[in-house]
């Protein structure tokens, strides 16, 4: 049974109330010696009894009625909000006017509500914690593997390389009756070995890239390529301008620099690269030019972790990476990062 069904019983039933309530009006103010008198006796038309009963029950009828329909209009808007936190709807329903009682409920409702966000929050956010911390473990892990691996090849196989390429230099000039096949063939054996020790080092900068730890950008630029200029068979330029960045940008951008230095080493067979970092309107820019063999940029994108990784960090400080590649012709890697902040102060 409804609420409103419920509420128009109660008014019919408070109705006969209403009637047994006037009769005993009637008979103790004006005594009645017979109770035919009542019937006989007419008001609009109607005998009294009958009137008096039409009467009570037509109020009892209508005050059930309206009881009836006030009350589910505010059970209903109960129900309605708490349909809104079962399903997870976060914003109240139009305003309902409601009886101190609804008011109170919906209150406590709204507290419940609010309680349950902030778990869910909670949650939340020590689900994200976790993930984290998880992912904060694997990539701890992943770079002790790769520093352990990296000084493995460093002791053993770099050095093994290095090794034979000085016997090969020696065995050649000291060689001087070796025919030209042989010479040849030597000379072959030597570029292999050379070929092998740059791709070693290539190999090691990627496992084992090294920090700022400190320096600026420039400072780690400079020396990187001074340490490139040391040991690999390229013609190095670089063109580095002074300037201050936040240190998660330096970061960044000398990353994305490694990713692009050891990509060149291992893969294009450039004889020359050429490095530049400057600042021009409000925006730094950062790019790597190689005379290498070149490559797909469309086909390497999908399944190169490198490149993924480079495009990874510009977007991460808001940059734009750029490669421009053609067969034999090198590759154009340009990173361009603006400086919002610093432009935003200057204009203050």
């Amino acid at each position: 049974m409804s609420i409103l069904q419920r509420q128009l019983l109660w008014g019919i039933f408070s109705s006969f109330f209403v009637f047994l309530s006037v009769l005993l009006t009637v008979f103790f103010a004006y005594p009645v010696f017979h109770l035919s008198d009542l019937w006989r006796t007419s008001v609009f038309g109607m005998p009294f009894v009958l009137f008096s009963f039409s009467l009570s029950l037509t109020i009892g009828s209508v005050i059930g009625g309206i009881m009836g329909f006030m009350w589910r209009q505010q059970w209903t808007y109960v129900e309605n909000r708490l349909y809104e936190i079962e399903n997870g709807h976060r914003h109240m329903s139009a305003n309902e006017p409601l009886i101190q009682e609804t008011s109170r409920i919906i209150s406590r409702l709204n507290k419940v509500d609010h309680k349950m966000i902030l778990q869910a929050q909670q949650s939340q956010k020590m689900a994200t914690e976790k993930v984290e911390n998880q992912q904060k473990q694997v990539q701890e892990i992943v770079s002790q593997e790769r520093n352990r691996l990296a000084r493995e090849l460093h002791d053993s196989v770099s050095q093994q390389l290095f090794a034979a390429s000085m016997l090969m230099s020696a065995i050649t000039e000291s060689n001087l009756t070796l025919q030209d096949s042989e010479a040849k063939q030597l000379k072959m054996v030597e570029k292999m070995i050379n070929q092998s020790q740059l791709e070693m080092r290539a190999l090691l900068l990627h496992l084992r890239p090294a920090a700022l730890k400190g320096k600026s950008l420039q400072a780690g630029m400079k020396e990187l390529m001074n340490e490139l200029a040391q040991k690999v068979p390229l013609e190095l330029n670089w063109k580095i301008e002074g300037f201050e960045l936040d240190k998660g940008i330096e970061d960044h951008l000398f990353r994305i620099l490694q990713e692009s230095v050891s990509n060149t080493l291992r893969h294009a067979n450039a004889t020359a690269l050429d490095v530049l970092l400057i600042k021009r309107d409000f925006s730094i820019i950062l790019r790597i030019v190689d005379n290498g063999v070149g490559f797909d940029v469309e086909k390497e994108k999908v399944g190169s972790y490198g490149l993924q990784n480079m495009y990874e960090r510009a977007v991460e400080i808001g940059g734009i990476l750029k490669i421009i590649s053609l067969p034999d012709k090198g590759t154009k890697l340009e990173v361009k990062v603006p400086l919002v902040e610093r432009e935003e102060k200057q204009n203050d």
